[in-house]
This record gives structure tokens, sequence and C-alpha cells, in this order.
């Protein structure tokens, strides 16, 4: 029994393999007839199937369990083996039933990513057949339903969710794009919907021999221009040819592949290079010059680095420059924003007689981004490397390109037809005034002289026109004053600064200052954007260090007291980024902090900015706190917290050694000239090195030198004021090396503000101290205490009356005799010091009247 079963086992095992191979090789000859790969998996299912069941001879059959019998007794059931042909068009069928599905809810985010699907699905079905009729009736049909649903949008105040907005917008292209390709199927369908689908025109497939896709081909005769007989070779095994005819589909399969996943950008540089030299009209030049320059700032913004490479910004440039030498070699031809793209890419648009070809795109916009990534490569670069400065030197080459974009804007904005409006010429003069307006006239004249001669003569501006003699304060006049009248506010605002800058910048204080406060920016300033605010940062601080060289020294505190005084300078004027240790600030401001950044040969000296800020405070501070200190009665003021309290840790310092930096030689000149040592002071502030970076820095110390002479004549007379009867004015012009009329007019200007009790007797030269009733210490000292107890009983009331809502006057003291009682004598406590300091002044040293003033008062 063991025999006839192994037998039987040999038999079919046999019997299987021959089998087996025979399938095989049959399978072999499928496989090289069929391409679809899912057909060869079904057949292959099916066949060796049967072939098991036909195989299994002798015992095989007995040894089948107890399901296998059960299924087998079924034999009503016909196993139907479908064909790839069937298949793909049943998936086609699924795939428009969740269309029409999608159509009737208006899911349209759905029906953009099923129309995807039934495009690749239909593509498979082609190859062999026409496009099938539910697919014309499918396509025609969404065509419709997207109009009315483009319709429905613009009348109905409903707007729907933001996922089927985009579903919708995505199918809009989609579809214009699909439909051209089948304009015919769609019109014979729309004629007589029913006919044309109960027609069944049955064509003979062809078959198509499809090739495998080779690697790399090599193809014999071609330019010596390709690297060593070698062409790019497409799909199907094709040889790229770029012809000129082909150019608008390479541009189109180009421009629709921005922004999508996977996009070689430096590949369809190169096949756009090559383009341009094969284009031979000017339309299809500058239409191949605008992707390709668009292109290039993809690259930039795609990639990992953080700026544009040198070479690549050198490479945009010049084809602006030659997309702007076409547009004026073919006046015919104008490139602007309202235009409409060009659908057809077969044959290029041909205007009607008289008219302009417009061609989508911006001159402006493309400047524009050319000057910010040059902005960002400055900002990136070590400033103090050579490659720093190799990179500043293509900031000519760029303002080329805007004077003559500028040509153009203008050029175009002749013709009514365009409809161009004054935002494009504002937004280019603008860019043209940032780069004038913070350097110096002689810096600003080499660089227009050098735009202009790379321009062709036969091109002039209306606005600026071409001149031997030029006048950089008459161009920034000019370009000032066009975008005060042509432009919204923020330009007005900004060329309104950048212009009060310039001013500052060429010592024209009186009328820097006069514009700056007629503008009326520092109260609305807070509205602007950050980039407005840091320019008028920028334009203060200049303002004030233009009053100082005017010797304004009060001014010049004045106005630098916000920004210094604030202890964040890098801050304010974006040339720092300033990270605390516990500030809050996410990694989204910190980086947009950082692009806000200005580059370095923009900046602004900061130490020089601090040493004239604290040389003006000192100048201020000094006989200030000379005249309080003699004088205690006299309110307490304080110009400058900063500098007080510079002050006050300098001389809480027990050993100080020779000046270090500026801020130590500040606030050593501080003491020497409090001390009444205005020489040493003097000396003391000559010898910082930063003055030497100012222009006409001799002059600068000449000035200093003068001030604090005349501060320490000040400062002298208001500490030892108290111990003079009188004191000659040759004596005072002989300790501060001052002329007699000098020392004069000091004393009387401080008599006449009321700072000193004294009086000029011109006569003899000699200064007359006046000696009222001087208070003693404890005198002062009950005073200065009287004075705090009535502010601490005001802020105690106010307190009071802000927690009880207004109710304070249920807890007031009755009767006037300590409580407020009206704020002119402050209650009982405030006559009683009236009485006692009625004869007080306003000056350092106090006079009562003597014996005729006591009689008057009897």
């Amino acid at each position: 029994m063991s025999r006839f079963f192994t037998a039987g086992d040999t038999s079919s095992e046999s019997s299987s393999s021959d089998e087996e191979e025979l399938y095989s090789g049959d399978e072999a000859e499928e496989n090289a007839e069929e391409d679809s790969t899912e057909e060869e998996d079904d057949e292959e299912d099916v066949s060796s199937t049967s072939e098991d069941d036909a195989g299994k001879t002798g015992s095989s059959k007995f040894l089948k369990d107890t399901a296998t019998s059960d299924e087998s007794e079924d034999e009503d059931k016909v196993i139907v083996v479908k064909s790839a042909k069937d298949k793909r068009h049943e998936e086609l069928e699924v795939i428009v039933k969740l269309i029409d599905n999608a159509s009737k809810i208006g899911d349209w985010s759905t029906i953009a990513a099923e129309f995807d699907r039934l495009n690749r699905q239909v593509v498979k079905i082609t190859t062999s057949e026409k496009a099938p009729k539910s697919y014309i009736k499918t396509i025609a049909d969404l065509e419709d339903l997207m109009n009315d649903a483009i319709a429905k949008q613009k009348v109905t105040t409903k707007k729907m969710n933001a996922t089927n907005a985009r579903g919708l917008n995505a199918m809009k292209q989609k579809i214009k794009r699909n439909n051209k390709d089948y304009a015919a199927e769609i019109e014979r369908y729309r004629e007589d919907k029913g006919d044309y689908m109960m027609t069944d025109d049955e064509e003979e497939a062809v078959v198509v021999e499809k090739t495998k896709k080779p690697k790399a081909v090599y193809v014999d005769g071609i330019d010596a221009g390709d690297d060593e007989g070698f062409a790019t070779v497409g799909r199907g095994g094709k040889t790229l040819q770029y012809t000129p005819e082909s150019i608008l589909k390479h541009l189109r399969a180009i421009v629709e592949s921005r922004g999508k996943k996977n996009t070689d950008r430096a590949e369809q540089i190169r096949v756009m290079e090559k383009l341009l030299e094969v284009a031979d009209t000017p339309y299809r030049t500058i239409r191949v010059l605008i992707t390709l320059i668009a292109t290039r700032f993809d690259l930039a913004t795609g990639s990992t680095a953080t700026f544009m490479s040198q070479e690549n910004w050198k490479s945009a440039e010049h084809e602006v420059r030659t997309l702007l030498q076409a547009l004026e070699d073919n006046r015919n031809m104008v490139v602007v924003e309202n235009a409409e793209e060009w659908e057809d890419d077969d044959k290029p648009p041909h205007p009607a007689a008289g008219e302009k070809l417009k061609i989508p795109g911006s001159v402006v916009s493309v400047v524009e981004r050319l000057d910010d990534e040059l902005t960002r490569s400055l900002q990136h670069i070590d400033p103090h490397t050579a490659e720093y400065i190799e990179r500043l030197t293509d900031e000519q080459a760029l303002y080329n390109g805007i004077l003559r974009a500028l040509l153009y804007v203008e050029e175009i904005k002749k013709d009514p037809k365009l409809e161009q409006t004054d935002d494009g010429a504002s937004r280019i003069i603008m860019r043209r005034l940032e780069h004038v307006y913070f350097k110096p006239a002689q810096v600003v004249q080499i660089l227009e002289e050098t735009a202009w001669k790379a321009i062709p003569t036969h091109l002039d501006s209306e606005i600026t026109p071409r001149a031997r003699d030029l006048n950089i304060d008459t161009l920034v006049q000019t370009l000032s004053t066009y975008l005060f009248k042509h432009s919204a506010d923020i330009i007005r605002a900004r060329a309104y600064l950048c212009q009060v800058y310039y001013f500052a910048l060429h010592d024209q204080y009186y009328k820097a200052r006069d514009m700056l406060l007629m503008s009326h920016l520092q109260e609305t300033i807070g509205n602007f954007p950050i980039n407005t605010q840091i320019l008028f940062n920028r334009t203060l601080v200049q303002v004030g260090l233009c009053a100082f060289r005017a010797n304004l020294i009060y001014e010049s505190q004045n106005t630098l007291q916000e920004i210094c005084g604030s202890g964040r300078q890098k801050e304010l004027l974006a040339q720092g980024v300033m990270i605390q240790r516990y500030s809050q600030v996410t990694p989204e401001q910190e980086r947009l902090e950082r692009q806000r950044q200005l580059p370095f040969h923009m900046h602004i000296n900061l130490e020089l900015l601090e040493c004239v800020y604290l040389t003006c405070s000192m100048l201020l501070e000094i006989p200030l706190l000379a005249q309080t200190g003699s004088s205690p009665e006299v309110k307490k003021r304080v110009i400058s917290k900063t500098y007080r309290r510079l002050l006050e840790f300098h001389e809480r310092q027990i050993f100080t050694g020779p000046p270090e930096n500026t801020r130590d030689h500040v606030m050593q000149a501080s003491r020497a000239l409090a001390a009444g040592e205005w020489k040493k002071s003097a000396d003391l502030i000559n010898s910082i090195k930063i003055w030497d970076l100012m222009a006409e820095s001799d002059k600068i110390k000449a000035m200093l030198s003068a001030r604090i002479q005349e501060e320490g004549l000040r400062t002298y007379l208001f500490t030892y004021a108290p111990f003079y009867d009188t004191l000659a004015v040759g004596t005072l012009a002989s300790m501060f090396d001052l002329p007699e009329r000098k020392v004069a007019a000091v004393v009387s200007k401080m008599i006449s503000h009321e700072e000193l009790a004294a009086a000029l007797d011109q006569v003899n030269s000699v200064i007359i101290f006046r000696k009222g009733v001087e208070l003693s210490r404890l005198q002062s000292l009950a005073l200065t205490l009287s004075d705090k107890a009535s502010g601490l009983i005001e802020a105690n009331e106010r307190t009071l009356e802000q927690r009880t809502q207004g109710t304070a006057n249920a807890f007031e003291r009755q009767g006037g005799q300590g409580g407020r009682g009206g704020r002119g004598g402050r209650g009982g406590r405030g006559g009683q010091r009236n009485d006692r300091g009625g004869s007080r002044t306003r000056g350092g040293q106090q006079f009562g009247g003597g014996a005729l003033s006591n009689a008057i008062k009897a």
C-alpha cells in the first residue's frame, strides 16, 4: 500500500513539474506581450490555481480536507478572468462614481484629489484606445459645475470653507488645461448628450510596442557643444530637442512645477539657459528671461543657504539687464502686472495694430528682490573680511539696474492704454533714495555719474533728468518731493525721514530739526511698521549728532536722551540683537529681528554715539550738581539718569586707574571738572581717540575745550559763591583762561536766569554777591522733611481715592488743620511753610531784602 501511494505521489509530482515548466514558458510569452503588472499577477494566480487542481492525481485527490471537499461540491460557480483593459475601465468607473457623489455635496477637495486619479487612469487607457465617453462626460460636467460654483460665490454672501475654496481654485486651473485637449469631444457631447452616450464607436486598438527607458543614449552627429556626444534623454528614450517652437511648452511645464517637492531647480535653470540660446523672437526671449529670473530667486529661497550666492546674484543681475535691454529695443512689448496669461503654447500672440503686446510680469518686483538679496548677503557676511568689501562693490551694478528700471517705468506710464498707477514708480524711487540718503554727497555723486554712463545716451528721466553739474541736495529734494505727492503714507513717511537724515548728515541742523518737528512723526511713529520705526530712530540719532557738531550741547543731549538713555541702542538702531538671559523671545521673533538688521556699512558708530551723549551730559550735569550741592533747597532735577548712575558707580570705586575706554575718560573728566580742574578735564576729553572718526576733529576738540572752560566757570561760581562777597572779573578770567568779556557774558546770563544771586559792577569789573537770610543745615533738613512728608500725604490720599472709588470724602478729617483744605496752601502745614520761606528765590543764594524789606512787611 505504501508503494501505491509512493508511486502515485511520484507520478503526480512529475506531471505537475512538467505542467509548471510548460506554464513558465507560456508565462514568459505573456510577460513579453502584456505591459500591465496587475494583469500578470492576476493571470498567474488563476493559472497556478487551475494547475494545482489539475495536477493533483492519485492519492492527492483523496487527501483533501473536509473544507476543500465542501467547496468542490459547488460546481455552479464560474471563475471569470478579466483582462487588463476591463480592469482599467472598472477602476475608471469607480473614480467617476466617487466624483459624481462628491459633486452632489459640493466637496471640491475630494473632487480635486479624485480628478488627479482619473487623469492618471485615463493615461493608461488612452495608450491603446480613445478616451472613454464616460471620461468626456465627467470632465464636461465638472467644467459646468465649476462655472456654476464660481458664479454662485460671486453673488452669495455665504462663503465656502477654506478646504473647499482651495479645491475649487485648484480645479479651476486643472480643468482649464485638461479640457483644452478634448475640446472637440466635449463639443460633441454638449450638442446631444443622449445620442453621444448611446453611440458606440468601436475602434481597433492599436498595439504600441514600448521600449524600456534607456539610462543614457549615445547620439551620433550632435553638436560639438554637447558633453562628449551625450544628449539629454527624456521619457521613452527620446532625446530632448530644444527648438524655438517648444519654448513656451517647456516654460509652462517649469512654471507648473514651481512650489512642488523634489523639483530640481538647478536643472530647470540649465534648461532655460538652453532655451534662451535657441529663442528666435523678442517675445520668446522676454518670456524665458522672466521665468529664468524667478527660478533663480526660487533656488535661493528653497536652498539651505541663508542668502543668494554671489554667482547666482550676478547671473540674475545680468539677466535683469538683458531683459531691460530687450524691452528698450522692442517698444511694442511691455511687461506689466495686469497682463493676462497667454494660454496657447503653439503660437505666439499677435496684438492688434497700434497696440502693445502685454506680457505678465513685474520689473519693479524683480529689482526689489535683487536689492533684498544683496542686503541679505551683506547681513550674513563678516564685515571685517575682504569678502564683504568685494560683495559691496556689487551695489554699483544694483544702482544701475534701479535707475534703468525707473526709466522703463516712466516710459510705460506715458501710455494711458496700459493703465499704470504711480505705485511702481514710487517703489523704485524709494529704493533709489534708500541707497543715497545715508552716504556723503561726494560718494553719491560718483554713484550717480557711473550709473548714467552705463545707460544709453538716448534714455533720460523726467523726474531726475541727466545733468552734467549734478547737485546731490537737489537730487534728494526731487526724489523726496515726488514721493510726497504720489505715494502712500508709509512710503511718504520713509521719504521724509530719509531727507531729514541727509540734511542732518550734511550739517544742516536747523533745516533737519524744523522738518522733523513739522512732520509730527514723533506722535504717530508707533503705528508704523518696525522698519520705519528703525529709520526714525536712526534719523533722530543723526539729528542729535548734527546738533553736537553745531555746538548745541543742550539740544544734542535732549535729542539723544530717548535712544541712549534706554540702554538698547543696538536693538533700536537695528545694529545687533541683544539676547537677554530671561527674555521671552520666540525663535520666530528672533529670526524676524535678525532679518531687520542693517548691513555694516550703514551702521552708526555706537561708541561715538555714547561718547557724544556722555560728554553732553557731563557739560550739563556737573554745573547742576554744583548748584544743588551748594543750595539744598533748590529743587533737584536729573537731566540724565544713565550719566548719574555711571558717575555714582565711578565715585564708589576705591581705586581708579588711568582711563582705558571712552566711558572712563568721560567719568574722570567729570570729576576733574567738578573739582575746578578744567584743564585736566579738557585734556581727558580731547584724548579720546573716537573724535578722529568725525569730520574736522580738530574743530570739534577746540569747541569742547571752550565749552569745558565755560562750564568750569559756572561750576566754580555755584560752588564757591557763598564764600565770596565780591569777586573780580579779571581774577576769573585768569583762572579759566577766558577773556573778561566772555566771563562777564557768562555771569550776566546766570544772573538773568536767577541762577546766581549777585550783581555785576561793570564800572569796576566786579561781581557783588548778595547775602540773604541763609538757612542753617538743620533748617534745610527740616524743609526737605516737610516736602517729603507732604508728598507722602498726597500719594496716600490718591491711593485712598482710587481704592474707595470716589468715597474718600467720608474719611477726610474735619477742618483745615492738617487736611488738604485746598491746593493753594496745602492746609495748615503748607501755610506755615510759606510764611517761613516766603523770601526764597529760584537762585542758589537767598536774599531776604534786609531791614527795608522787614519794614515793608510790617
